[in-house]
Protein backbone atom coordinates (compact mmCIF):
# COMPACT_ATOMS: atom_id res chain seq x y z
CA UNK A 1 0.00 0.00 0.00
CA UNK A 2 1.27 3.48 -0.81
CA UNK A 3 2.52 5.31 2.27
CA UNK A 4 3.44 8.76 1.02
CA UNK A 5 0.96 9.38 -1.82
CA UNK A 6 -2.85 9.16 -1.62
CA UNK A 7 -5.17 8.80 -4.60
CA UNK A 8 -8.90 9.12 -5.10
CA UNK A 9 -11.39 9.70 -7.89
CA UNK A 10 -14.26 12.16 -7.97
CA UNK A 11 -16.24 11.46 -11.10
CA UNK A 12 -13.84 11.74 -14.03
CA UNK A 13 -11.19 13.61 -12.02
CA UNK A 14 -8.29 11.85 -10.29
CA UNK A 15 -6.78 13.47 -7.19
CA UNK A 16 -3.19 12.73 -6.15
CA UNK A 17 -2.10 13.96 -2.72
CA UNK A 18 1.46 14.18 -1.42
CA UNK A 19 1.17 12.75 2.09
CA UNK A 20 4.11 13.59 4.35
CA UNK A 21 2.52 16.57 6.13
CA UNK A 22 4.77 16.21 9.18
CA UNK A 23 7.72 17.32 6.97
CA UNK A 24 5.65 19.66 4.76
CA UNK A 25 5.35 16.92 2.10
CA UNK A 26 9.09 16.98 1.40
CA UNK A 27 10.26 14.49 -1.21
CA UNK A 28 12.23 11.35 -0.61
CA UNK A 29 12.94 8.47 -2.98
CA UNK A 30 9.96 6.42 -1.81
CA UNK A 31 7.56 9.32 -2.37
CA UNK A 32 8.89 9.89 -5.88
CA UNK A 33 8.42 6.21 -6.74
CA UNK A 34 4.87 6.20 -5.34
CA UNK A 35 4.01 9.39 -7.22
CA UNK A 36 5.10 7.89 -10.53
CA UNK A 37 3.00 4.79 -9.78
CA UNK A 38 -0.01 7.00 -8.97
CA UNK A 39 0.35 8.86 -12.27
CA UNK A 40 0.77 5.55 -14.13
CA UNK A 41 -2.53 4.35 -12.66
CA UNK A 42 -4.32 7.61 -13.53
CA UNK A 43 -2.99 7.47 -17.08
CA UNK A 44 -4.15 3.87 -17.50
CA UNK A 45 -7.65 4.56 -16.13
CA UNK A 46 -9.89 5.55 -19.05
CA UNK A 47 -12.47 6.95 -16.62
CA UNK A 48 -10.00 9.61 -15.46
CA UNK A 49 -9.99 12.57 -17.81
CA UNK A 50 -8.14 15.16 -15.68
CA UNK A 51 -5.81 15.07 -12.67
CA UNK A 52 -5.29 17.30 -9.61
CA UNK A 53 -2.03 17.23 -7.65
CA UNK A 54 -2.04 18.66 -4.13
CA UNK A 55 -0.39 18.32 -0.72
CA UNK A 56 -1.79 17.01 2.56
CA UNK A 57 -2.49 19.56 5.27
CA UNK A 58 -2.82 23.31 4.96
CA UNK A 59 0.83 24.31 5.38
CA UNK A 60 2.46 23.05 2.20
CA UNK A 61 1.96 21.74 -1.28
CA UNK A 62 5.54 20.60 -0.87
CA UNK A 63 8.71 21.86 0.80
CA UNK A 64 10.96 20.34 -1.87
CA UNK A 65 13.71 17.83 -1.29
CA UNK A 66 13.97 16.23 2.17
CA UNK A 67 17.45 17.37 3.18
CA UNK A 68 17.77 14.50 5.65
CA UNK A 69 18.07 12.28 2.57
CA UNK A 70 20.38 14.37 0.38
CA UNK A 71 22.79 15.46 3.14
CA UNK A 72 24.41 12.00 2.96
CA UNK A 73 24.83 11.90 -0.83
CA UNK A 74 28.18 11.48 -2.56
CA UNK A 75 28.77 12.25 -6.26
CA UNK A 76 27.53 8.83 -7.44
CA UNK A 77 24.32 9.00 -5.40
CA UNK A 78 23.74 12.54 -6.63
CA UNK A 79 23.83 11.24 -10.21
CA UNK A 80 21.25 8.57 -9.34
CA UNK A 81 19.14 11.31 -7.73
CA UNK A 82 19.04 13.24 -11.01
CA UNK A 83 17.79 10.05 -12.66
CA UNK A 84 14.96 9.80 -10.12
CA UNK A 85 13.84 13.33 -11.01
CA UNK A 86 14.09 12.52 -14.71
CA UNK A 87 11.64 9.63 -14.30
CA UNK A 88 9.17 11.73 -12.30
CA UNK A 89 9.31 14.81 -14.52
CA UNK A 90 9.09 12.71 -17.67
CA UNK A 91 6.01 10.95 -16.29
CA UNK A 92 4.26 14.27 -15.67
CA UNK A 93 5.28 15.62 -19.08
CA UNK A 94 4.08 12.49 -20.92
CA UNK A 95 0.60 12.34 -19.38
CA UNK A 96 -2.16 12.47 -21.98
CA UNK A 97 -4.49 14.12 -19.48
CA UNK A 98 -4.40 17.68 -18.13
CA UNK A 99 -2.98 18.16 -14.64
CA UNK A 100 -3.75 20.99 -12.21
CA UNK A 101 -1.70 21.91 -9.14
CA UNK A 102 -3.88 22.84 -6.16
CA UNK A 103 -1.28 24.77 -4.18
CA UNK A 104 -1.79 25.07 -0.44
CA UNK A 105 0.85 26.93 1.54
CA UNK A 106 4.49 26.52 0.48
CA UNK A 107 5.76 25.17 -2.85
CA UNK A 108 9.56 25.30 -2.70
CA UNK A 109 12.43 23.97 -4.79
CA UNK A 110 11.53 20.78 -6.62
CA UNK A 111 7.91 21.08 -5.45
CA UNK A 112 7.83 24.51 -7.11
CA UNK A 113 9.20 22.87 -10.24
CA UNK A 114 6.57 20.13 -10.17
CA UNK A 115 3.86 22.79 -9.80
CA UNK A 116 5.28 24.51 -12.89
CA UNK A 117 5.20 21.21 -14.78
CA UNK A 118 1.46 21.05 -14.17
CA UNK A 119 -0.70 22.71 -16.81
CA UNK A 120 -2.46 25.15 -14.47
CA UNK A 121 -1.95 26.26 -10.87
CA UNK A 122 -4.50 27.46 -8.33
CA UNK A 123 -3.44 29.04 -5.04
CA UNK A 124 -4.57 31.29 -2.22
CA UNK A 125 -3.33 34.53 -0.61
CA UNK A 126 -0.96 32.75 1.81
CA UNK A 127 0.94 30.83 -0.87
CA UNK A 128 4.75 31.09 -0.96
CA UNK A 129 6.56 29.75 -4.02
CA UNK A 130 10.16 29.81 -5.11
CA UNK A 131 13.53 28.18 -5.67
CA UNK A 132 15.47 28.40 -2.37
CA UNK A 133 17.83 25.51 -3.17
CA UNK A 134 20.93 27.71 -3.09
CA UNK A 135 20.31 28.36 0.62
CA UNK A 136 20.93 24.69 1.40
CA UNK A 137 23.88 24.32 -0.96
CA UNK A 138 22.00 22.62 -3.81
CA UNK A 139 22.85 23.83 -7.31
CA UNK A 140 19.81 24.26 -9.56
CA UNK A 141 19.61 22.65 -13.01
CA UNK A 142 16.09 21.44 -13.77
CA UNK A 143 14.70 24.43 -11.87
CA UNK A 144 16.14 27.10 -14.17
CA UNK A 145 15.00 25.14 -17.23
CA UNK A 146 11.33 24.95 -16.27
CA UNK A 147 11.30 28.44 -14.73
CA UNK A 148 12.69 29.99 -17.89
CA UNK A 149 9.99 28.26 -19.94
CA UNK A 150 7.21 29.65 -17.72
CA UNK A 151 8.43 33.01 -16.41
CA UNK A 152 11.47 33.98 -18.53
CA UNK A 153 15.18 34.32 -17.86
CA UNK A 154 15.16 37.52 -15.77
CA UNK A 155 12.80 36.12 -13.12
CA UNK A 156 14.66 32.79 -13.25
CA UNK A 157 18.00 34.41 -12.46
CA UNK A 158 16.46 36.44 -9.63
CA UNK A 159 14.79 33.47 -7.94
CA UNK A 160 17.67 31.03 -8.44
CA UNK A 161 20.47 33.27 -7.16
CA UNK A 162 18.62 34.97 -4.28
CA UNK A 163 16.71 31.90 -3.12
CA UNK A 164 13.83 34.17 -2.14
CA UNK A 165 10.20 33.06 -1.99
CA UNK A 166 7.41 34.87 -3.85
CA UNK A 167 4.04 35.69 -2.31
CA UNK A 168 0.78 34.82 -4.06
CA UNK A 169 0.35 38.26 -5.61
CA UNK A 170 3.75 38.13 -7.30
CA UNK A 171 3.13 34.55 -8.42
CA UNK A 172 -0.11 35.63 -10.06
CA UNK A 173 1.44 38.73 -11.61
CA UNK A 174 4.21 36.81 -13.38
CA UNK A 175 2.03 33.88 -14.43
CA UNK A 176 3.04 31.23 -11.89
CA UNK A 177 -0.46 31.10 -10.40
CA UNK A 178 -3.38 31.15 -12.82
CA UNK A 179 -5.98 31.85 -10.13
CA UNK A 180 -6.04 32.98 -6.50
CA UNK A 181 -9.02 32.02 -4.34
CA UNK A 182 -9.58 31.81 -0.55
CA UNK A 183 -7.60 28.93 0.96
CA UNK A 184 -10.70 26.91 1.79
CA UNK A 185 -11.81 27.18 -1.86
CA UNK A 186 -8.60 25.96 -3.53
CA UNK A 187 -9.69 22.34 -3.99
CA UNK A 188 -13.22 23.37 -4.97
CA UNK A 189 -11.82 25.66 -7.67
CA UNK A 190 -9.36 23.01 -8.81
CA UNK A 191 -12.16 20.46 -9.12
CA UNK A 192 -14.32 22.84 -11.13
CA UNK A 193 -11.44 23.56 -13.50
CA UNK A 194 -10.52 19.87 -13.76
CA UNK A 195 -14.11 18.97 -14.58
CA UNK A 196 -14.14 21.66 -17.26
CA UNK A 197 -10.95 20.28 -18.82
CA UNK A 198 -12.23 16.70 -18.52
CA UNK A 199 -15.08 17.61 -20.87
CA UNK A 200 -12.71 18.59 -23.67
CA UNK A 201 -12.15 16.14 -26.56
CA UNK A 202 -9.53 13.67 -25.25
CA UNK A 203 -7.58 13.21 -28.47
CA UNK A 204 -7.13 16.95 -28.92
CA UNK A 205 -6.14 17.22 -25.27
CA UNK A 206 -3.56 14.46 -25.64
CA UNK A 207 -2.12 15.97 -28.80
CA UNK A 208 -1.92 19.44 -27.28
CA UNK A 209 -0.01 18.13 -24.26
CA UNK A 210 2.17 16.06 -26.59
CA UNK A 211 3.04 19.19 -28.56
CA UNK A 212 3.93 21.14 -25.43
CA UNK A 213 6.27 18.30 -24.51
CA UNK A 214 7.86 18.29 -27.97
CA UNK A 215 8.42 22.04 -27.83
CA UNK A 216 10.31 21.81 -24.55
CA UNK A 217 12.00 18.41 -24.89
CA UNK A 218 15.43 19.62 -26.01
CA UNK A 219 15.70 21.97 -23.03
CA UNK A 220 14.53 19.23 -20.66
CA UNK A 221 17.15 16.77 -21.86
CA UNK A 222 19.86 19.43 -21.72
CA UNK A 223 18.87 20.23 -18.12
CA UNK A 224 19.16 16.57 -17.14
CA UNK A 225 22.57 16.16 -18.76
CA UNK A 226 23.71 19.32 -17.01
CA UNK A 227 22.20 18.02 -13.78
CA UNK A 228 24.42 14.94 -13.80
CA UNK A 229 27.55 17.01 -14.49
CA UNK A 230 26.75 19.81 -12.05
CA UNK A 231 25.46 17.70 -9.17
CA UNK A 232 28.48 15.40 -9.35
CA UNK A 233 30.76 18.43 -9.09
CA UNK A 234 28.68 20.00 -6.33
CA UNK A 235 28.50 16.90 -4.13
CA UNK A 236 32.16 16.03 -4.74
CA UNK A 237 33.03 19.44 -3.28
CA UNK A 238 31.31 18.62 0.01
CA UNK A 239 29.54 21.98 0.09
CA UNK A 240 25.96 20.66 -0.10
CA UNK A 241 26.48 18.38 2.90
CA UNK A 242 27.99 21.22 4.96
CA UNK A 243 25.25 23.68 4.03
CA UNK A 244 22.44 21.19 4.62
CA UNK A 245 23.76 20.31 8.07
CA UNK A 246 23.98 24.03 8.87
CA UNK A 247 20.46 24.62 7.54
CA UNK A 248 18.99 21.68 9.46
CA UNK A 249 20.77 22.72 12.68
CA UNK A 250 19.47 26.27 12.32
CA UNK A 251 15.92 25.00 11.76
CA UNK A 252 16.15 22.70 14.78
CA UNK A 253 17.38 25.59 16.93
CA UNK A 254 14.41 27.74 15.85
CA UNK A 255 11.99 24.95 16.72
CA UNK A 256 13.70 24.45 20.07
Amino acid sequence: MPEFVLTEKRGNVGIVTLNRPQVLNAWNTAMRVELIEAFDAMEADAAVRAIILTGAGDRAFGAGQDLNETKTFDADRAEEWVGEWERLYDRIRSLSKPIIAAVNGVAAGSAFQVALLCDLRIGHPGVKMGQPEINSGIASTTGPWIMREIIGLAHTIDLTLTGRMMDAEECYRIGVLNRIVPQDKVMEEALALAEHLAEKPPTAMRLNRQRFREMTEAGFRDALAAGVRIQREAYASGEPARMMEKFLASRAARKG
